[in-house]
Protein backbone atom coordinates (compact mmCIF):
# COMPACT_ATOMS: atom_id res chain seq x y z
CA UNK A 1 0.00 0.00 0.00
CA UNK A 2 1.30 3.45 -1.02
CA UNK A 3 0.52 5.72 2.11
CA UNK A 4 2.45 8.37 3.98
CA UNK A 5 2.94 8.15 7.86
CA UNK A 6 1.42 10.62 10.29
CA UNK A 7 2.90 11.11 13.50
CA UNK A 8 0.08 12.34 15.48
CA UNK A 9 0.40 15.80 17.86
CA UNK A 10 1.39 14.94 21.44
CA UNK A 11 -1.65 15.43 23.26
CA UNK A 12 -2.39 14.94 27.32
CA UNK A 13 -4.90 12.35 27.55
CA UNK A 14 -6.57 9.85 29.69
CA UNK A 15 -4.24 7.35 31.12
CA UNK A 16 -3.72 4.35 34.12
CA UNK A 17 -5.29 5.26 37.36
CA UNK A 18 -6.92 7.95 36.09
CA UNK A 19 -10.79 8.54 36.15
CA UNK A 20 -12.73 7.10 32.50
CA UNK A 21 -14.63 9.92 31.11
CA UNK A 22 -17.95 8.62 31.49
CA UNK A 23 -20.50 9.52 28.06
CA UNK A 24 -23.97 7.89 26.50
CA UNK A 25 -23.98 7.44 23.31
CA UNK A 26 -25.75 4.77 20.94
CA UNK A 27 -24.51 1.76 21.34
CA UNK A 28 -25.17 -0.55 17.92
CA UNK A 29 -24.95 -4.62 17.56
CA UNK A 30 -25.72 -6.25 14.58
CA UNK A 31 -29.70 -6.27 14.88
CA UNK A 32 -30.55 -2.63 16.38
CA UNK A 33 -28.94 0.55 18.27
CA UNK A 34 -30.11 2.36 21.90
CA UNK A 35 -28.77 4.72 23.78
CA UNK A 36 -26.26 3.04 26.78
CA UNK A 37 -23.56 4.75 29.35
CA UNK A 38 -19.95 3.04 29.58
CA UNK A 39 -20.74 3.72 33.67
CA UNK A 40 -23.91 0.54 32.97
CA UNK A 41 -21.31 -1.50 30.82
CA UNK A 42 -19.28 -1.25 33.77
CA UNK A 43 -20.78 -2.53 36.67
CA UNK A 44 -20.77 -5.96 36.41
CA UNK A 45 -17.65 -6.12 34.30
CA UNK A 46 -14.39 -4.14 33.45
CA UNK A 47 -14.81 -2.88 29.77
CA UNK A 48 -12.02 -2.75 26.76
CA UNK A 49 -12.85 0.45 25.03
CA UNK A 50 -11.68 0.57 21.61
CA UNK A 51 -11.50 3.61 19.72
CA UNK A 52 -10.73 3.24 15.90
CA UNK A 53 -11.30 5.14 12.35
CA UNK A 54 -14.14 5.73 11.00
CA UNK A 55 -16.05 2.75 9.88
CA UNK A 56 -14.51 1.25 5.87
CA UNK A 57 -10.73 3.00 7.00
CA UNK A 58 -8.68 0.04 6.36
CA UNK A 59 -7.20 0.26 10.00
CA UNK A 60 -10.71 0.06 11.67
CA UNK A 61 -11.38 -3.04 9.71
CA UNK A 62 -7.92 -4.67 10.12
CA UNK A 63 -8.02 -3.40 14.18
CA UNK A 64 -11.50 -5.67 14.14
CA UNK A 65 -10.58 -8.48 12.05
CA UNK A 66 -7.27 -8.87 14.09
CA UNK A 67 -9.88 -8.85 17.55
CA UNK A 68 -12.25 -11.40 15.82
CA UNK A 69 -9.15 -13.42 15.27
CA UNK A 70 -8.21 -13.30 18.92
CA UNK A 71 -11.38 -14.53 19.96
CA UNK A 72 -11.43 -11.27 22.47
CA UNK A 73 -14.95 -12.01 23.00
CA UNK A 74 -13.63 -14.77 25.11
CA UNK A 75 -12.26 -12.77 27.62
CA UNK A 76 -13.65 -11.68 31.23
CA UNK A 77 -14.47 -7.75 30.01
CA UNK A 78 -17.27 -5.98 28.26
CA UNK A 79 -15.68 -5.57 24.46
CA UNK A 80 -17.03 -2.23 22.53
CA UNK A 81 -15.68 -0.35 19.76
CA UNK A 82 -16.25 3.57 19.14
CA UNK A 83 -15.66 5.93 16.73
CA UNK A 84 -17.07 8.62 14.58
CA UNK A 85 -19.23 6.39 12.24
CA UNK A 86 -22.79 6.96 12.58
CA UNK A 87 -25.62 3.86 13.72
CA UNK A 88 -26.08 3.14 10.03
CA UNK A 89 -22.48 3.27 8.75
CA UNK A 90 -21.65 0.73 11.86
CA UNK A 91 -24.69 -1.46 11.24
CA UNK A 92 -23.41 -1.75 7.29
CA UNK A 93 -19.45 -2.32 8.88
CA UNK A 94 -21.00 -5.30 10.91
CA UNK A 95 -23.59 -6.55 7.71
CA UNK A 96 -20.35 -6.66 5.31
CA UNK A 97 -18.11 -8.26 7.86
CA UNK A 98 -20.30 -10.77 8.86
CA UNK A 99 -18.01 -12.36 11.29
CA UNK A 100 -18.46 -9.16 13.14
CA UNK A 101 -22.08 -10.17 14.49
CA UNK A 102 -20.64 -10.01 17.87
CA UNK A 103 -19.32 -6.97 18.31
CA UNK A 104 -21.17 -3.73 19.23
CA UNK A 105 -20.02 -0.35 18.96
CA UNK A 106 -20.70 3.28 19.87
CA UNK A 107 -21.47 6.03 17.98
CA UNK A 108 -19.79 9.38 18.30
CA UNK A 109 -20.47 11.52 15.31
CA UNK A 110 -19.92 14.45 16.96
CA UNK A 111 -16.31 12.66 18.51
CA UNK A 112 -17.15 14.72 22.26
CA UNK A 113 -16.16 10.97 23.73
CA UNK A 114 -12.48 11.53 21.99
CA UNK A 115 -11.98 15.09 23.34
CA UNK A 116 -12.82 13.87 26.54
CA UNK A 117 -10.23 11.75 26.56
CA UNK A 118 -7.69 13.54 24.86
CA UNK A 119 -7.53 11.66 21.77
CA UNK A 120 -8.96 14.00 18.58
CA UNK A 121 -7.64 13.51 15.68
CA UNK A 122 -8.12 16.58 13.07
CA UNK A 123 -8.13 14.76 9.70
CA UNK A 124 -5.92 16.44 6.69
CA UNK A 125 -7.04 18.52 4.24
CA UNK A 126 -10.85 17.85 6.04
CA UNK A 127 -11.63 21.24 8.14
CA UNK A 128 -13.90 20.86 10.68
CA UNK A 129 -13.60 16.60 10.74
CA UNK A 130 -11.94 15.02 13.42
CA UNK A 131 -11.70 11.34 14.75
CA UNK A 132 -10.34 9.85 17.41
CA UNK A 133 -6.40 7.99 17.62
CA UNK A 134 -6.54 4.52 17.70
CA UNK A 135 -6.68 4.01 21.41
CA UNK A 136 -7.43 1.22 23.80
CA UNK A 137 -8.53 1.35 27.44
CA UNK A 138 -9.49 -1.04 30.02
CA UNK A 139 -11.53 0.39 32.65
CA UNK A 140 -12.62 -1.65 35.62
CA UNK A 141 -15.62 -1.38 37.40
CA UNK A 142 -14.86 1.46 39.65
CA UNK A 143 -14.34 3.96 36.15
CA UNK A 144 -10.96 3.35 36.94
CA UNK A 145 -8.32 3.24 33.47
CA UNK A 146 -6.35 -0.04 34.66
CA UNK A 147 -4.44 0.14 31.02
CA UNK A 148 -4.06 2.20 27.93
CA UNK A 149 -2.84 2.87 24.81
CA UNK A 150 -2.86 5.57 22.46
CA UNK A 151 -1.60 5.59 18.57
CA UNK A 152 1.17 7.87 18.39
CA UNK A 153 0.78 7.62 14.48
CA UNK A 154 -0.92 6.83 11.39
CA UNK A 155 -1.50 4.06 10.70
CA UNK A 156 -0.58 2.56 14.52
CA UNK A 157 -2.40 -0.73 15.58
CA UNK A 158 -2.58 -1.67 18.91
CA UNK A 159 -0.01 -3.84 20.86
CA UNK A 160 -2.48 -6.70 20.80
CA UNK A 161 -0.31 -9.09 22.43
CA UNK A 162 0.04 -6.76 25.44
CA UNK A 163 -3.66 -6.11 25.55
CA UNK A 164 -3.97 -9.72 26.05
CA UNK A 165 -1.82 -10.55 28.67
CA UNK A 166 -4.61 -7.47 30.95
CA UNK A 167 -7.34 -9.66 29.73
CA UNK A 168 -5.91 -12.62 30.54
CA UNK A 169 -5.08 -11.01 34.52
CA UNK A 170 -8.69 -10.41 34.75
Amino acid sequence: MDFDVIEFEETEHVGPGDEAPDFTRPLVNDEYWQDASLSDLAEDDPVLLVFHPMDGDFPATYIWQEIRDREWLDYDAELVGLSISTPYEHKTFIRDWRDFDDFRFFSDPANGVAEAYGIVHDLDGMAGVAEPKPAVYLINEDMTVEWAWVAEEWPDFPPYDAIEDELADL
